[in-house]
């Protein structure tokens, strides 16, 4: 089984959100995609999150499609860091093939997470192109690391069989939608 992992505070989750794990499990033919909505992320101000099980119950709102497993697992495990949580889910699921995927704008900052090159060589990375960060595949520190273990995205469908370092950017259909715009516009 091929298991796509999207993690994320979605705070607001919305059509972008959508619209990434769509092309996600249809580009990588994913049997299933794990969207994981964290209890909060480090890198972002936390005065602005909602409640967990909100953003949980709108998460599962706007995802419909079958393939798509809304979860907080992350919380149960108490952990604070994708590395931790990746671990852990290798660990536990030792039978399943996984593919962290994220959204192009994550990538610019990804260098700022917490065990980021560790993060690179657990699983393999499928990036979806996101409104104003297309070409963050070429410039952030993550791309540049870890440039030799790029594939081309027309052998995304066999991402999963590759070992970690290994990476592919999606382009596609991109949403200008935004969890910080849908925030600021409710303030």
């Amino acid at each position: 089984m091929v298991v796509g992992l999207f993690g994320g505070s979605f705070n607001p989750p919305h059509q972008g959100h959508a619209l990434v794990a769509e092309i996600a499990i249809r580009r990588l033919g994913l049997d299933q995609l794990w969207w994981m909505v964290t209890p909060g992320n480090p890198l972002k101000n936390r005065n602005h999150l909602a409640p967990l099980a909100e953003r949980i119950a709108l998460s599962e709102a706007i995802t419909t499609d079958p393939h798509i497993k809304v979860t907080a697992f992350e919380q149960a495990f108490g952990v604070s860091y994708t590395a931790n949580t990746l671990a852990r889910v290798k660990a536990r699921n030792p039978n399943i093939h996984f593919i962290w995927i994220m959204g192009a704008d994550s990538l610019q900052t990804f260098h700022r997470w917490q065990k980021w090159q560790e993060i690179a060589r657990t699983f393999p990375i499928a990036v979806i192109d996101r409104p104003g960060a297309t070409l963050s595949y070429l410039s952030s520190k993550m791309a540049k690391t870890f440039d030799f273990a790029r594939i081309d995205e027309d052998d995304a469908r066999v991402l999963w069989k590759k070992s970690a370092p290994a990476w592919t950017f999606i382009h596609g259909p991109r949403s200008a939608l935004s969890s910080t715009a849908i925030r600021k516009a409710a303030e």
